[in-house]
């Protein structure tokens, strides 16, 4: 297996990671961060892919992709903090003024899991915003110090997953994921 993370640049290769089966259902496709909450809860079905086939053609792209040869296997998302509801968390604090990046979201299929895609996910999308020319990333996984977190809320990973990575916790929250404490972690860019 030989991994390859790159700009998720291609619409159809980000609907394989994050959109649904069925066209007109309402999952996240990854927004509930990456847009106001007023425009967040106004998308349903369709109106959901074309809001995010939108960001795909915008510069930065809204994240990368994994891929194993031709298959997508995995997705992060990663930003300008001041282009997502990050901007405006209340339960996020701002450490800074720096124009920090922020990488919330990381996923891998199923069937490509325990294969530590996940690791190169990460560093891809710090490469990304470092190619972008951020001076800084934040992630706010949870810190479950070694306990199992339920799968549909391991999108946030884990603080060992980001200290492995390079990032070095700088804050708590008051955000809380599945019974866990998030924790604000930062890997300078500069």
């Amino acid at each position: 297996m030989t991994i390859e993370v790159r700009p998720a640049v291609d619409f159809e290769d980000v609907a394989a990671v994050v959109g649904p089966k069925r066209p007109d259902a309402n999952v996240c496709w990854c927004l509930s961060y990456r847009l106001p909450s007023k425009e967040h809860l106004s998308l349903r079905g369709p109106a959901r892919g074309e809001r995010v086939r939108g960001l795909v053609a915008e510069e930065p792209p809204p994240g990368v992709l994994a891929y194993d040869g031709d298959d997508v296997v995995g997705w992060a998302a990663v930003h300008p903090r001041a282009d997502t509801s990050f901007a405006r968390n209340r339960r996020i604090p701002h450490v800074d003024d720096l124009p920090a990046w922020s990488l919330w979201c990381v996923r891998v299929r199923p069937g490509h899991r325990g294969q530590g895609i996940v690791h190169h996910l990460v560093a891809g999308a710090v490469e990304l915003a470092r190619s972008c020319g951020a001076p800084v990333v934040e992630a706010y996984p949870v810190d479950n110090d070694g306990a199992k977190v339920d799968l549909t809320m391991a999108y946030v990973g884990t603080r060992a997953v980001f200290e492995r990575a390079g990032f070095v916790k700088v804050a708590d929250t008051t955000s809380v994921l599945n019974g866990f404490p998030r924790v604000l972690m930062r890997r300078d860019l500069r």
